[in-house]
């Protein structure tokens, strides 16, 4: 099915389509988009790096000031506060009567530990896929753009999955593989994760409410010894108490904490026997403020803290693994 911007029955509804790029050919495209859009929104914002943004220009011409030119910041950013931050900006919009378009060229891996980027990668696209949800608002558009010669064929893969429109020359068409966000997170939730190195930094084990003081303890001075300092070491330990608390009071206890580091990023990984299955979506919607009984605010503040958070589930077994990079965390030492 092909789709024609402004009209039928997407006009009127969230859009989320992914660009895929083969060849430089392809941008072709992408400056076809930018410029349609350019007619039918009240703000494109594209948010591409300089490479892109200098072939954009070169196609496009000369365009209206409806067009925003953005540099990407997902890589000095933690995946979640880019999230959430978004998530906001096209609410205000909605709510202002604003129609917007934004075209991004997510830059994931440039300062992301190399043998980190996989991971940091399959999280941003966790994020792509609840986000069909999360961003349903009113009739603005996110486009998507995601380069093959960047990216392995699973990548490319994960990305049709996650984005229910395809931009192709002949305008957008509905994706054959996109899998709606409660599938494709479920079926990720399912993914195990790659064991912990043999020897870890610390590895406690936490057998109720009255040991999260010493956990607390440890990993703020394993932190501070790693260069964490102020805003960025209160974040390591929040966010590490916060899913060793919901280990304790969904799972069965202990809770095992394993903390190592990986270059420039701490990693820390809880472990509880997990008596009551993880919902996939949990920690990607923001709670209810007003409610008590809302649940998931554990899993919600650690995603805002950490950078990456992977959630893996087993019959018996729930893990949650948190990635901090000295480079994106707040006042961290340099």
């Amino acid at each position: 099915m092909t789709v024609a911007d402004g009209a039928g029955p997407l006009a009127a509804r969230f859009v989320h389509a992914a660009l895929i790029i083969e060849s430089d050919r392809d941008l072709d495209m992408l400056a076809a988009e930018v410029a349609r859009s350019a007619k039918l929104y009240d703000e494109v914002l594209v948010v591409v790096g300089e490479r892109t943004r200098a072939v954009l220009a070169d196609l496009a011409g000369d365009l209206p000031a409806v067009v925003r030119w953005c540099a990407p910041d997902a890589s000095c950013q933690r995946l979640g506060v880019a999230y959430e931050r978004f998530r906001r900006y096209l609410a205000d919009e909605h709510r202002a009567g604003r129609r917007v378009h934004m075209i991004a060229e997510p830059d994931l891996v440039r300062d992301a530990d190399s043998g980190l980027r996989a991971d940091r990668v399959a999280a941003y696209l966790e994020y792509e896929s609840i986000c069909n949800h999360t961003y349903a608002l009113g009739a603005s558009t996110v486009t998507c753009v995601w380069d093959c010669r960047s990216h392995p064929a699973t990548v490319i893969d994960r990305v049709r999955a996650t984005h229910p429109h395809l931009v192709t020359p002949v305008g957008r068409t509905a994706s054959p593989d996109y899998l709606q966000p409660e599938r494709y997170l479920s079926v990720r939730h399912h993914v195990p994760m790659r064991r912990p190195p043999a020897h870890v930094d610390h590895d406690v084990s936490v057998g109720g409410v009255a040991e999260l003081s010493g956990l607390r303890s440890a990993i703020g001075g394993w932190a501070t010894d790693h260069r964490f300092i102020g805003e960025a070491l209160e974040d390591v330990v929040v966010a590490v108490v916060e899913v060793a608390t919901n280990g304790l009071c969904h799972g069965d206890p202990p809770v095992r904490v394993r903390a190592w580091h990986h270059g420039g990023t701490l990693v820390v990984q809880c472990d509880d026997a997990g008596s009551r299955p993880v919902p996939a979506d949990a920690g990607f919607l923001r709670p209810d403020p007003v409610s008590a009984m809302a649940g998931g605010r554990g899993l919600w503040l650690a995603r805002q803290l950490a950078d990456v958070v992977m959630v893996s589930s087993a019959p018996g077994r729930t893990s949650v693994r948190l990635h901090f990079p000295r480079d994106i965390m707040p006042a961290a030492s340099s």
